[in-house]
């Protein structure tokens, strides 16, 4: 009688120690009184393929990847979804039955749960979105806020021409505004979200200027360390709808534990706490 399989999974990047994604879905596997582990694991560049290929001959069903594999991964993986393709990264990678890896990326469905659940009341369709950032994770954010029917985006980058590529890849509903001239197209935006790193533990502020805020938009940094930024802070100090970056971690991780361990998790307030500890 030959006993079950205990599922593993893992999160990969360079370097990974700081990732919070082992606390979150040990957090679940215990609450779910599931089999399996999760750990984090350190993988160079070079050998990211070699070791992507030979972890389903040791019991693995999938890997999150982190930074700076999220693009290579594409050019390993067998078979790729729509947004991964659309977004040009994945963050999740399930290891099929017949060997083959499959790559999605769950970052707008991260984006997109999180502020349904933290500004119920948000209304995508009711005017402009403000993008603060051109890099992996506002393509995340930019195809969830095209799909939830955001009427126009105006997005705004430190370097122009990364916002620019943007634009030619998603169309006439992006307007690419000067970093300059950020803090003006705040002023017509019912949701805003910086995407940048700006204003994290460690890097520079974000200094664009935020009194053309509208009472009442749902503002959203992905940014969470510290949980609540500066950009947070003076958002709600205005009368708008805060939301911050933590949620959006959680909801992503929903869909590849559902895949890898068979139960959808709930994203609660014992989950951030696991998530924080």
């Amino acid at each position: 009688m030959s006993e079950t399989k205990i599922p593993l999974a893992a999160v990969i990047g360079s370097p990974v120690a700081h990732s919070k994604s082992p606390q979150l879905h040990n957090h679940w596997l215990k609450v779910n009184g599931l089999p399996g582990f999760y750990i984090p694991m350190e993988v160079k560049t070079e050998d990211l393929e070699s070791v992507l290929r030979s972890l389903p001959k040791m019991g693995f069903v999938g890997v999150n990847i982190t930074v700076p594999h999220k693009e290579k991964v594409l050019e390993i993986a067998d078979l790729i979804t729509d947004r991964a393709t659309l977004i040009g990264a994945a963050n999740t990678l399930i290891f099929r039955q017949d060997g083959k890896i499959h790559a999605d990326n769950t970052d707008g469905h991260g984006f997109i749960s999180n502020i349904r659940q933290n500004a119920p009341d948000w209304e995508p369709t009711a005017g402009p979105a403000a993008v603060l950032g051109a890099g992996g994770a506002a393509r995340a954010v930019v195809t969830s806020l095209l799909d939830a029917g955001v009427p126009e985006i105006l997005i705004s980058n430190r370097t122009k021409v990364r916002a620019e590529a943007l634009r030619a890849d998603f169309g006439k509903r992006l307007q690419v505004v000067d970093w300059v001239q950020a803090g003006n197209m705040l002023e017509e935006a019912v949701t805003v979200v910086n995407t940048t790193s700006l204003g994290m533990i460690g890097k520079p502020p974000l200094r664009v200027p935020l009194d053309g805020l509208q009472r009442g938009a749902v503002v959203n940094d992905l940014v969470y360390a510290p949980l609540k930024t500066r950009f947070l802070a003076e958002a709600e100090e205005l009368g708008c709808h805060i939301v911050d970056g933590l949620g959006m971690l959680l909801h992503q991780a929903v869909p590849g534990f559902e895949r890898w361990f068979g139960v959808r998790p709930e994203v609660d307030s014992a989950t951030r706490a696991a998530a924080l500890r």
